[in-house]
């Protein structure tokens, strides 16, 4: 079984960036702060309460490399300009602390816990006990260093589609592709759905171990594989394609996107912003004839099923 521990290269290290924001802004930060590092963020209640007003503390972690200095700037002006407009909040300063690879799985361990994610779907990390209800469909789950537990809404988005799919009048799915696979769990969810056939890629080593890793765990094998294949060198077919991924990725990958999509097929995307970036999603992919047939919001996201226009 592939681990995911890698011996090859040094540890990595990373920033952990954080700040407290007027609860009122907590979710437009976030969003700004998900975008921006391109990775998923906390939130959780500051016990400090200038003004009798409840804080927010946003938390988040950026790579270290030659841009984060880029991206502490752009940061420090976003709550630069926040604080303009609220004059009377003198808390909103940026607050950084490195975090070596080995910590970061620590702290997933503090948060993760056995979760239901769909009416049938529960993800429990590996470390974890949990005794399932008869109805239960269990994944286990050790993120490694990818992304993609189910708590962040992006992940539970896209999850709630692909089980209402497999639990609808539709034909369900047998051939998956899910692209940026990270953890493996909507490769997975799929396998425990019904689907016979399922191939995760990502251009990440440290989340292609990570999902093969959780895949066997699983006992999953047979029917479910990570690669770091391209999606450009695939030249099959499916019934279902998923993108979990940023939204500049998808507008990059639109048209392989659709040209991975069997005639009859669904495409699903998510870890796409509410607003403007859901809105030249959708224009992107109706300009390459496909047209959104189900949509799903939580917190500040958006995902979506897609198909080909007929």
């Amino acid at each position: 079984m592939t681990t995911s521990t890698f011996s090859h290269r040094p540890p990595r290290t990373w920033l952990k960036v954080f700040f407290s924001v007027p609860n009122s802004l907590a979710e437009s930060a976030a969003a700004f702060l998900a975008e921006l590092s391109d990775s998923g963020v906390e939130l959780i209640s500051d016990t400090a309460q200038p003004n009798d007003q409840p804080l927010e503390k946003i938390i988040g972690y950026l790579p270290t490399n030659d841009n984060t200095a880029d991206l502490l700037r752009q940061i420090r002006d976003y709550l630069g300009s926040m604080q303009k407009s609220y004059p009377q909040w003198s808390t909103l300063d940026v607050h950084t602390e490195p975090v070596i690879e080995e910590d970061w799985g620590i702290t997933w361990k503090k948060y993760f816990k056995p979760t239901k994610i769909t009416s049938r779907l529960v993800v429990k990390p590996s470390w974890e006990e949990y005794t399932p209800e008869p109805d239960d469909a269990v994944l286990e789950i050790d993120p490694g260093m990818a992304f993609g537990t189910g708590l962040h809404a992006s992940t539970c988005l896209a999850l709630e589609i692909i089980d209402q799919l497999y639990q609808g009048p539709l034909p369900q799915p047998q051939s998956v592709l899910d692209v940026g696979t990270g953890t493996g769990i909507l490769a997975m969810a799929c396998v425990l759905f019904g689907a016979g056939q399922v191939i995760a890629i990502d251009n990440d080593p440290d989340a292609v171990a990570a999902a093969q890793g959780n895949i066997s765990r699983n006992n999953l094998d047979a029917i479910a594989t990570a690669s770091a294949k391209d999606l450009a060198a695939i030249n099959e077919t499916f019934d279902l394609v998923i993108a979990n991924i940023t939204h500049d990725t998808i507008i990059e990958l639109a048209p392989l996107l659709k040209r991975s999509l069997n005639i009859a097929g669904n495409l699903i995307l998510s870890g796409i912003l509410q607003g403007e970036q859901e809105k030249n999603i959708c224009l992107e992919l109706a300009a390459i004839g496909l047209s959104v047939n189900d949509s799903r919001y939580q917190e500040e996201w958006f995902a979506g099923r897609f198909t080909l226009k007929r």
